[in-house]
């Protein structure tokens, strides 16, 4: 099996690639990991990850700018199913639309906007940023294992308010609730980076690389 981390000039790869082959490993699978801007690898793959740090819009602008990538994404996600992870930045590129900076579309994968942190009454520090607990998991093959109050880590400004709540798979708090996991079908995404958040972060990978949706 092989998974496909696509590779649109959107941060580090290298973290995430590593994190894959350890959770792998750790489950005794054989699953090759290949980190690819190239369209038909990604097409050949078995599974589908989507990292992405920064800015929507350029997250975006960086992707649409691969020939073929979003069309690949397209057939070989939506319309053949199969397993697909967005990570952070990736993750809310599968939202209706962005609002950071201007309106931006997104994939539309996951009904809803991306929309900035708000500080609230507690006047707490944007971007969200460290280790936070998880709560509110909805029962789901990537989260076997994990449990209330596992911790994640968190970099970001913006969060995805889903128009569907049976697609808010988890959450977490900062001045009131955040989205941290959503899921729909053969789709899930975290605003956390699962590469980064240890114990908590290998056990999603290592569901996600036994996943069929």
């Amino acid at each position: 099996m092989t998974v496909a981390i696509v590779d649109y000039g959107s941060g580090n790869l290298r973290s995430a690639a590593k994190a894959f082959e350890r959770a792998a490993r750790e489950i005794e699978a054989d699953d090759r990991v290949l980190v690819t801007s190239d369209p038909r690898e990604v097409a050949a793959a078995d599974r589908i990850v989507l990292p992405g740090v920064g800015a929507f819009a350029d997250c975006r602008a960086g992707l649409y700018g691969v020939p073929d990538m979003v069309d690949t994404l397209q057939r070989e996600v939506i319309e053949r199913g199969k397993p697909f992870l967005g990570i952070c930045v990736g993750m809310q590129l599968m939202a209706t639309r962005g609002v950071e900076y201007g309106i931006h579309t997104g994939l539309d994968w996951i009904a809803g906007d991306v929309v900035r942190i708000e500080a609230g009454a507690d006047h707490l520090k944007i971007p969200h940023m460290g280790w936070n607990e998880l709560f509110d998991l909805r029962p789901h093959a990537l989260l076997a294992g994990l449990a209330e109050r596992d911790h994640a880590y968190f970099v970001h400004s913006f969060q995805l308010e889903v128009a569907d709540p049976q697609t808010l798979l988890a959450t977490t708090e900062y001045g009131g609730a955040i989205t941290a996991i959503v899921g729909r079908d053969n789709l899930a995404g975290t605003q956390f980076h699962p590469e980064k958040s240890q114990a908590t972060g290998l056990r999603l990978i290592g569901n996600f690389l036994r996943w069929k949706p």
